[in-house]
């Protein structure tokens, strides 16, 4: 499953378990080996399609009638790929995705075959895997299939469990001899890519699902990640192992890795495998598929320092979109729009775990929009924030035409107008605005878009300049003629325009860049260069007026500078502007770049 716990567990202790292992994560299987090892074409794009997870996890009434996690079975994939195929294959959508607990009975009671690898559950899937991918199949659609990581317990037998295709070589010759468990759930035992047995046991795995035809696995309790750290729960020789094995098969499968892995192994990631979970489930566990507040609003805080990760032949995957049922999926409208719009504009895999056999109008309408699947399916880049991760948030991404895709979001929980500026994106003048959700062309606008949007509401643009690239003046933060106090000090980074930044903002420090000249009194868009490994704050003031407090977004590393840009009202002439961290602890600043004109 997406986030499953398998223990050997009595029935009772086991489904306490699997609920708490839920709450933690999930994953769905589909092999897949990086573009350099495998077909060009494989993950060019962000995958689409459908996965089961959702409703298995969910309490909504009707769809788990034989206990939790029941949903999962043949009869009911049958149903979702006949639907996907007469709804959604014309735009794109073209996964079926078997997540966890395909071999496993209702009391969670798994099945192996006589290696030690996972068997369909005769009760769940009584035509067996091959069958169902087969049908899959038949309909031009692709099949997904969903593991976990390392060897799972109920498979170990003892240490006397022989490997498939591999003379002398048990399930003891495996995995380490203390027995170490790993996986977000630990559920399974450690694999020790140190013995040469154990690439043979990922092999076996490999040329299992390969055989039965599977284009995707989903391989889940991947670490560092899934809310584990440390050596026990290190998974990159894992990933490794199976990039080679699925290799190996010659059948192009896409290996999807879940779930928060460690941003840190990003590199990993990209190279062994075609796309990663960067944050936990998205569902809710709850009587819908997911709510709000549960982590569907999570992604506009944690999807931003992945960004430079995304291309072709790997994706930030940011999870099931579930905007097509209406009162199943637990959201407002304007919710779902933003929540299809930030998978949209980020590049993520697009698939949904909607039922799709009841897909109210609202949600067809945003599931198969074709101006905003071109936005995650074409050559534009992902879009990340241009303004603070505050509430009334701008993202924008330019695109190779020279246009730009800008999305503005309402993340409040009352109404707000928001607004892009056409500086804060680099450009002076006018602009052709075109609103792709709505289809509509919004004629030339001056100086910036604003719209009035609902709680957590937003709009989608493509802005098309037809003014001039703005001039602006630099101030690096360094600058002797700046001022420091508290803790702020200069540092050496290499990523950093002038080679340094100012760090240690916190607890009081700060740092005022000093004579700061404009031409006339206005508001102007400043842009701020900065470095945070993680979402940090600042309150901004000039002229030791009164501040505002920005929450800047993570840049993903403290090596890497990223750029925001913050309306300030300056003076005709020179000012002073402060970044202030408080109590707590500030962004490291760069730069900044001041407009020569408001």
């Amino acid at each position: 499953m997406r986030s499953s716990s398998y223990s050997a567990l009595p029935a009772r202790t086991l489904r306490a378990a699997v609920v708490l292992a839920l709450a933690a994560g999930a994953v769905t299987v589909a092999p897949a080996a990086h573009a350099g090892t495998t077909a060009p074409t494989l993950a060019a794009k962000p995958y689409m399609g459908w996965s089961s997870w959702s409703m298995q996890s969910s309490k909504y009434p009707g769809l788990n009638p034989d206990g939790d996690y029941s949903y999962l079975t043949e009869a009911n994939v049958t149903k979702q790929t006949d639907a996907l195929a007469a709804k959604l294959k014309k735009y794109g959508y073209d996964h079926v995705n078997i997540d966890a607990g395909w071999w496993r009975d209702t009391t969670w009671k798994p099945e192996y075959d006589q290696y030690g690898r996972q068997k369909a559950d005769p009760e769940r899937f009584p035509s067996g895997m091959k069958a169902v991918a087969d049908r899959i199949h038949a309909k031009g659609l692709k099949a997904g299939i969903y593991l976990p990581a390392g060897l799972e317990k109920e498979a170990y037998g003892d240490g006397k469990t022989p490997i498939w295709n591999a003379d002398g070589c048990t399930t003891a010759d495996i995995v380490y001899g203390d027995l170490r468990t790993t996986n977000g759930w630990d559920s399974s035992y450690k694999l020790d890519f140190s013995r040469p047995c154990t690439q043979k046991y990922i092999d076996s795995q490999a040329q299992l699902i390969a055989g039965w035809g599977y284009d995707f696995l989903k391989l889940d309790g991947v670490g560092p990640g899934s809310g584990k750290s440390g050596d026990q729960y290190d998974n990159v020789a894992d990933v490794a192992a199976w990039n080679k094995a699925i290799a190996a098969t010659g059948r192009p499968i896409h290996l999807e890795l879940s779930w928060s892995l460690d941003i840190g192994h990003a590199a990993d990631w990209k190279k062994y495998s075609n796309g990663w979970r960067i944050d936990t489930d998205v569902e809710c566990y709850c009587n819908t598929l997911v709510s709000w507040e549960n982590s569907v609003d999570d992604r506009w805080d944690d999807t931003p320092g992945w960004t430079r990760y995304a291309g072709p032949g790997g994706w930030n995957d940011l999870d099931s979109l579930d905007v097509g049922n209406g009162a199943m999926d637990g959201l407002t409208k304007a919710e779902r729009q933003s929540y299809a719009t930030l998978w949209a504009i980020a590049k993520s895999p697009l698939f949904t775990g909607d039922d799709l056999t009841r897909l109210d109008s609202y949600g067809l309408s945003l599931l198969t929009n074709k101006e905003v699947i071109a936005l995650d399916q074409g050559a534009t880049p992902p879009a990340r924030p241009i303004t603070p991760s505050d509430p009334q948030q701008v993202w924008a991404a330019k695109n190779p035409d020279g246009s730009y895709t800008v999305a503005l979001f309402n993340l409040a929980d009352s109404p707000a107008s928001v607004s892009a500026s056409w500086a804060s994106l680099g450009f002076t003048g006018t602009a052709s605005v075109r609103d792709l959700w709505n289809h509509e062309n919004l004629g030339s606008l001056k100086d910036k878009v604003t719209d009035a949007l609902p709680a957590h509401g937003s709009r989608l643009f493509t802005v098309t300049p037809h003014g001039s690239a703005l001039a602006f003046t630099g101030y690096e933060a360094e600058s002797s003629a700046n001022t420091l106090a508290g803790n702020a000090s200069v540092a050496d980074c290499s990523a950093c325009s002038g080679g340094k930044k100012v760090g240690n903002l916190y607890l009081g420090g700060k740092l005022t860049v000093n004579d700061v000249v404009v031409p006339k009194a206005g508001t102007y868009q400043v842009k701020i260069a900065y470095v945070s490994g993680d979402a940090r704050s600042a309150a901004v003031s000039v002229d030791g007026g009164g501040a505002t407090n920005h929450k800047f977004p993570s840049t993903g590393d403290w090596g890497t500078v990223e750029t925001v840009s913050v309306p300030l009202t300056l003076k005709a002439g020179s000012n002073t502007i402060t970044f202030d961290s408080g109590t707590s602890y500030a962004p490291d600043i760069d730069r900044i770049d001041v407009p020569k004109s408001s």
